[in-house]
Parts: structure tokens; C-alpha cells; sequence
């Protein structure tokens, strides 16, 4: 058996020019466009790097974005006013804060800080509660790209045995929220659980979250079972280079699942996606306007 990849790439163009055509309607009905506010403090690579691609996604669907970058001597009262502000601006309806912040900065504190109406992110604790209780808020996008990878792969999920392997607030945990919203009887599993493979193999849906290069073996996957790697590892490769590699091992994986993201090219491009997304729901929300419910 080899596996179906799940092309993340071209999910993520489709959701993202089926934005852009909603925020052309949006600008349209309202006379504005929805705006994202990214937060960078400091100079680490990686955070720029995704900084920068969530400002071209941003702008390429139409919208406005804002780029706030500091150095990484900012005060936790300067950064906490700055939140303050953009929650108070109408013309920002989506705010991030890129993670991680400084170790002299209360990462906790300025994430509740964000008004939850804003929070496009869904780390605050009123949109953890509303995923929790069903009621409407905002997911964190990269489990919400996962999921939406998984009902474009599976169509309905309704009864299926779902794996999480990782307990994060930002994957792991929402990932379970989700899947048993979608009908799936869900085990939240990680680098503790006893047995880990024994209760891999059980699922048909495997989603790996857990920040281990290549621990998701060939022989711990049901045959069949699709598989969503969310992990980004990077490792030694030839010549002295690194290379990125998930937490599952690809190459024996693909033998046996049904389906598979690739790494990178999976799941990666489709939380931009769904940030953009979040964004222009924000903006919806808050002028009363219908956007499009299959977003």
C-alpha cells in the first residue's frame, strides 16, 4: 500500500482564493477591509520568517495588514498597552502575537489581553471555553486546518477513532475538541502513554502532535488510517545542511496509512490559511455581515 498524499499546499491555495473572493464582497457590502495586526517581538528567525508569510497571505487576500515589531528589550508594560490599543482600534479585527515572547514577558498575561472577539489566534481562555462547550468562538488555526484537511480527505468523520498524539494547548488539546465535534471517539495520547504504539495502531485518524522527530513508526498505524503530521523537526542532513522532518517517519508511514500529509508542504500552509480566515470571520461578526458558512 502506498498512502494518498494530502497536499496541504493546495488546500491552503483553494481556502485562500475562496477568502479572497469573500473579502472582495466584504469590501464591497461594508466599505472596508478586514485587518490583521501581527505582533513580533525580538529577532528569532523562525518567527520572522512566519511573521512575514502571514503579512503576504494577509494582503494578497485583500486585507489590511499591520505589522508591530519590537526588539526584545520591549517592556510587558509597553507590549501590554500596544494590545490594549489595537483591541480599542475598529480598524483591526484580528490580533497575534507571535510565540514565543521574551522570558521577561508574561506570555499568559498578554494573551488574555487580547479582546477574545480579536483573538484570531484562539489561545484566550473564553475561546477555549467556547470550543470546549460547542459554543461559537475562535479555533486555533492549526488545528482547524488539520480538521479541515481530514473532511476533505474523509468527508464526514461521524464514529471514527481518532489518536491525538500531543497534549499542547495550541494543537493537541483544541485537536480533541474538534474531532469529538466532528462524532469521533478521541484518545489523547503522549510522549507518556503506555503503549504508545498499541494505541496508535487503533486509529483510523492519527494526528501527530507531539515534537518528536520521526517517532510515529510504519508498524504503530492501522492500515489504511490517515495520517496528519503536524510536527516541524528540524534534523542533520547531507552535507552538513539540516532538513525538516514531522514526528512521523514518513517513509515507513506511507506503506501502510491511506493518506498522509507530507512534511513540510502538509499542514503547515493551511494554519496561514486558516488565520486569514479567522480574521475575515472576525470582521463579519463584528459588522453583522454573512459571510460565506462553508469557509
Amino acid at each position: 500500500m502506498t498512502a494518498r498524499i494530502i497536499d496541504g499546499k493546495a488546500a491552503a491555495a483553494e481556502l485562500r482564493a475562496a477568502i479572497a473572493v469573500e473579502v472582495a464582497k466584504f469590501r464591497v457590502s461594508e466599505g472596508r477591509a478586514p485587518g490583521l495586526a501581527v505582533v513580533l517581538v525580538g529577532e528569532d528567525p523562525a518567527s520572522a520568517v512566519y511573521v512575514r508569510n502571514k503579512g503576504k497571505a494577509t494582503v494578497e487576500a485583500g486585507m489590511e495588514s499591520f505589522e508591530h515589531r519590537f526588539s526584545e528589550n520591549i517592556s510587558e508594560t509597553e507590549l501590554l498597552a500596544l494590545v490594549e490599543k489595537l483591541n480599542a482600534d475598529p480598524s483591526i479585527d484580528g490580533i497575534l502575537v507571535q510565540l514565543p515572547l521574551p522570558g521577561h514577558i508574561n506570555a499568559d498575561k498578554v494573551l488574555t489581553t487580547i479582546d477574545p472577539d480579536k483573538d484570531v489566534d484562539g489561545f484566550h481562555p473564553v475561546n477555549v471555553g467556547r470550543l470546549a462547550t460547542g459554543l461559537e468562538g475562535f479555533v486555533p488555526c492549526t488545528p482547524l486546518g488539520c480538521l479541515k484537511l481530514l473532511r476533505a480527505e474523509l468527508g464526514s468523520l461521524s464514529g471514527k477513532e481518532a489518536v491525538v498524539i500531543g497534549r499542547s494547548n495550541i494543537v493537541g488539546k483544541p485537536m480533541a475538541q474538534l474531532l469529538l465535534g466532528d462524532s469521533c471517539t478521541v484518545t489523547v495520547a503522549h510522549s507518556r502513554t503506555k503503549d504508545l504504539p498499541d494505541v496508535v495502531r487503533r486509529a483510523d485518524i492519527v494526528v501527530a502532535a507531539v515534537g518528536r522527530p520521526e517517532i510515529v513508526k510504519g508498524d504503530w498505524l492501522k492500515p489504511g488510517a490517515t495520517v496528519i503530521d503536524v510536527g516541524i523537526n528540524r534534523v542533520p542532513g547531507a552535507e552538513g545542511k539540516s532538513r525538516l522532518v514531522g514526528d512521523v517517519d514518513f517513509s515507513s508511514a506511507s506503506e501502510v496509512a491511506g493518506a498522509i500529509t507530507p512534511v513540510p508542504g502538509g499542514v503547515g500552509p493551511m494554519t496561514i490559511a486558516c488565520l486569514i480566515r479567522n480574521t475575515l470571520v472576525s470582521a463579519s461578526r463584528r459588522d453583522g455581515y454573512a459571510v460565506d458558512p462553508a469557509l
